[in-house]
């Protein structure tokens, strides 16, 4: 168990320095710079992903269902910012049939690059993984791929569980003459998919974008902690977008497009951060059984 292994227990001891390391190592590996490259390209790939998704499990999902799932957990990623976005969906879900294979190869494209650029940066921060063994080059071209088809895959099974838990909040219980709404019940489980889903995708990347095999019991360690801590950032965002923020008349049009960016770049940043810690924990590993 991670909790009761010898580095755990050796970080236990000094937990506020491990934390500077973490920190000191994610400064020398240029974290935030790295954050922002993944940001820049994960503002490139958002809008192709979606219409991808959407145009292919439209087939199987009524467009009214669908869009209010993504518009839901569209929320979790970009706070306030999910209107924009689905109008531009629509827009695009109304003339889809002028989409040729071309345009469907070019948004396949684009939308793998917000992987492609965090498969490199998780290189940079597990660089002692690498000197030791490397990727195959068929295995790192196909890998983005993968996880576009893993979140269409996730994004249909949300959706029919959303459905399901709406329909199921719809209910009542009568007893002793008294009625009582499920509704509360169905709005907390929804949460509770979305924070599960949440954790599921950060585990996944945690485990399958670093060079090697990683300890599941790591990745979800790491796929918790960025997912709470990207609770508390996202709820102050909307809060701070909600009440006090001037970004709409410092940008104007451009508004969408710099608060996309701006959480989009928080997510990359916590997601490295998680991947510096786990890192880290390896090399403590490391130095216990040396030391031993």
């Amino acid at each position: 168990m991670p909790f009761t292994s010898a580095p755990a227990r050796a970080i236990a001891q000094d937990p506020r320095a491990f934390a500077m390391r973490v920190l000191k190592a994610f400064k020398r590996n240029q974290g935030l710079l790295l954050a922002g490259a993944v940001a820049y390209y994960a503002l490139l790939s958002i809008v192709p992903l979606l219409i991808l998704i959407v145009i292919v499990l439209s087939h199987w999902i009524d467009p009214g269902e669908l869009l209010d799932a993504l518009r839901r957990y569209l929320e979790w990623v970009v706070p306030g910012q999910s209107k924009p976005l689905l109008e531009e969906l629509s827009g695009f879900l109304a003339h889809q049939q002028v989409t040729g294979w071309l345009l469907a190869g070019t948004m396949i494209f684009f939308s793998s690059l917000a992987f492609t650029v965090l498969e490199k940066s998780m290189s940079v921060i597990f660089m002692h993984r690498i000197v030791e063994r490397r990727r195959r080059t068929i295995v790192s071209v196909l890998l983005p791929y993968c996880f576009v088809l893993l979140l269409g895959a996730g994004t249909l099974i949300v959706t029919l569980v959303s459905a399901g838990l709406e329909g199921f909040g719809q209910r009542e219980i009568r007893l002793l003459g008294h009625a009582w709404s499920l509704g509360g019940v169905s709005t907390v489980l929804l949460y509770l998919l979305g924070f599960l889903g949440e954790v599921f995708v950060l585990t996944s990347i945690y485990l399958v974008m670093p060079v090697g095999r990683l300890r599941f019991s790591h990745a979800l360690i790491g796929g918790v902690t960025a997912a709470a801590l990207w609770e508390i950032t996202r709820h102050v965002l909307a809060w701070y977008f909600a009440t006090l923020s001037q970004v709409q008349v410092v940008y104007g049009s451009l508004t969408t497009a710099i608060v996309v960016l701006l959480s989009l770049e928080l997510i990359a940043t916590l997601l490295l951060l998680g991947a510096q810690v786990i890192a880290e924990y390896e090399q403590v590993a490391r130095e216990v059984a040396a030391a031993g």
